[in-house]
């Protein structure tokens, strides 16, 4: 088994400038500030506007930061993954497409899709090619362009998601720092409580598909809610079981922003001190691959060295997992 160890050497998030209030959102769908921010705890969400532009600009922009705050030239990224669930084009992949705006010539990339709980599995995915010894400087990406694909007359759906997204660096770790563990999840069968209807191969796009609105996001919140914290829950005991830590030993917990009322329920079934926990929801809404980057990012001068990070995260499909690390700088 290789000792080689992944760790994150830098992150960066962009967020699009429009924001998109709860009062905005009241004169569009029978809704109010106090009954979102009761279910959900948002208060705004970030729109990406303008023709043209989609999940790779976001991509872009994290990635250009990063280049920038690293002091690394796109050539030198040998690899990059994007996580994504509103890719700009069925294929080519976004990630390709990343790297052709960034001038990334000498990377390859491919684009994962786990829903909300994509950019975990894509940071472990990323983690094995370092460990492998095969790729020295890695880029995750986990963004997302949710607006593309959201119904503004659902109010279900319509209040939790926004548009963002960030990306890390990966690197081998010179000392214990880095990603220690994982324990990813998947049941299929959770697909009929939250999906996107047409668009695939099973039902490819026509003009019914379009007037029945069957391209938007469709969830059925209670049983998500329950699948999502059980789901998160668990996932992270197990992590700490497996590397003999204790709730308290964790300095940071980082999860998908899905809804406020599941980070405090996670809180509350773990034990993690809420003090503990990084919550930005109330700015950004639901990224989807984009929650947890945007948290790192926000979080990256409170994190020390050495500071144990749980990462954590549920999706449609159903998909979720855990991702312990220790914070590398």
């Amino acid at each position: 088994m290789s000792n080689i160890r992944a760790a994150i050497r830098g992150i960066h998030a962009w967020i699009p400038d429009y924001k998109l209030t709860n009062a905005e959102l009241e004169t569009m769908v029978e809704t109010n500030d106090e009954w979102i921010v009761s279910r959900t705890g948002i208060k705004e969400r970030r729109i990406l506007k303008g023709e043209g532009l989609g999940t790779s600009d976001i991509g872009v922009e994290a990635v250009k930061g990063l280049l920038e705050k690293t002091g690394m030239k796109a050539t030198e990224i040998d690899f990059l993954l994007c996580a994504t669930t509103t890719p700009d084009m069925q294929f080519p992949a976004t990630a390709n497409i990343i790297c052709d705006k960034i001038g990334a010539k000498n990377a390859f990339g491919f684009d994962l899709n786990a829903a909300c709980s994509g950019f975990i599995y894509a940071l472990t995915t990323a983690a094995k090619f370092i460990e492998s010894g095969t790729h020295k400087k890695i880029v995750v990406v986990g963004a997302d362009k949710m607006s593309s694909i959201i119904d503004y007359t659902d109010r279900r759906t319509c209040i939790i998601f926004g548009d963002g997204g960030g990306a890390v660096l990966l690197e081998a770790a010179t000392d214990e720092d880095g990603i220690h563990d994982s324990a990813l999840y998947s049941d299929g069968s959770g697909r009929v409580y939250l999906h996107q209807k047409a668009g695939g191969s099973v039902r490819p796009a026509t003009a019914e598909t379009v007037a029945a609105k069957e391209h938007y996001v469709f969830q059925d919140g209670r049983p998500v809610f329950k699948a999502a914290v059980k789901g998160m829950s668990n996932a992270i005991e197990t992590v700490l079981k497996n590397n003999n830590l204790k709730i308290e030993d964790l300095n940071w917990l980082v999860p998908h922003q899905a809804n406020k009322r599941i980070l405090d329920s996670v809180s509350s079934m773990t034990g993690i001190d809420p003090t503990k926990v990084v919550i930005n929801i109330e700015k950004y809404g639901n990224t989807t691959n984009g929650t947890i980057p945007l948290c790192l990012w926000e979080w990256e001068d409170k994190f020390k060295k050495g500071d144990k990070i749980m990462l954590a995260a549920f999706g449609g499909g159903f998909t979720w997992g855990a991702v312990y690390l220790t914070w590398a700088y």
